[in-house]
């Protein structure tokens, strides 16, 4: 990984200096063509590695229809990377079972969620990193996270949550065990963020996996059901076992790159 120096994007010109007469370029250019010499401004071609240097770390551009109706919680901006801080939780098919039972049940009351392709604990909110701050930053990560040990954390408690814009409803389960140590690794991400004027995590986490998700605000109908769904995840047969997350890793996904952090 390289860092690389560049000017802004946008194509302006640098001012020139006035002359004597207090007029600038232009007007001399104008003098010059009047006399019978043409005065043109130059654009210099941009080097093809300066072009294709964003494009290893490229987004696609907002387009809700790709993204089953979901909107950027922040406008797409070539330059700028969405980032999260989180461990990863690898499920057993029995997890997946576990989840088509809660979704099924809440299809019986008009309720369709989706089910979410990839799971994990977020240990910090989504925030936009600069491209040129990405090496900084990832260096700062890892040494901040150096010291932590492999632990184990249970997700077994059933909760709604939704977006700050309120424009998806998230089925989770909330970490029961194990919070002791997502928070002190919370404050040494929050640390890193601070030194990049970021979002720091919320100051009442709920630590959680979200497993679902629907667009709209169906906060108040979900929770109509959450003794229910509880009940559910109480009785299932491999609860012990499916629903204990073992955290043997931080990742830091910046754009499409993911950046891993072992634990010791």
């Amino acid at each position: 990984m390289f860092l690389v120096n560049y000017s802004s994007s946008s194509s302006e010109e640098e001012e020139e200096k006035e002359g004597p007469g207090g007029e600038g370029s232009r007007g001399q250019a104008e003098e010059g063509a009047a006399g019978g010499v043409e005065v043109k401004s130059q654009h210099l071609p941009v080097p093809e590695s300066v072009m294709g240097m964003f494009k290893e770390l490229e987004e696609e551009l907002d387009d809700s229809v790709k993204h089953d109706g979901r909107i950027r919680s922040f406008p797409h901006q070539r330059g700028n990377w969405a980032t999260l801080v989180y461990l990863e939780y690898y499920p057993e098919e029995e997890f997946i079972e576990l989840i088509d039972v809660l979704l099924t049940y809440l299809q019986t009351f008009g309720l369709p969620m989706v089910r979410l392709r990839e799971f994990h604990i977020s240990l910090s909110q989504t925030v936009v990193l600069r491209y040129h701050w990405i090496n900084i930053f990832v260096e700062s990560l890892k040494e901040k996270l150096s010291s932590f040990d492999r632990f184990y954390c249970v997700s077994d408690k059933v909760k709604i949550y939704i977006n700050q814009e309120k424009t998806r409803t998230f089925l989770g389960l909330e970490v029961s065990a194990g919070n002791n140590y997502l928070e002190e690794m919370v404050t040494e991400v929050d640390k890193c963020m601070k030194e990049f004027d970021l979002k720091a995590y919320h100051k009442k986490p709920s630590y959680h996996i979200s497993v679902a998700w629907c667009l709209g605000d169906v906060t108040t109908e979900l929770e109509k059901h959450n003794q229910e769904l509880q009940a559910i995840v109480d009785r299932f047969e491999n609860k012990s076992r499916v629903l204990r997350m073992f955290a043997d890793q931080v990742r830091c996904k910046i754009g499409n790159k993911i950046f891993f952090f072992p634990m010791r």
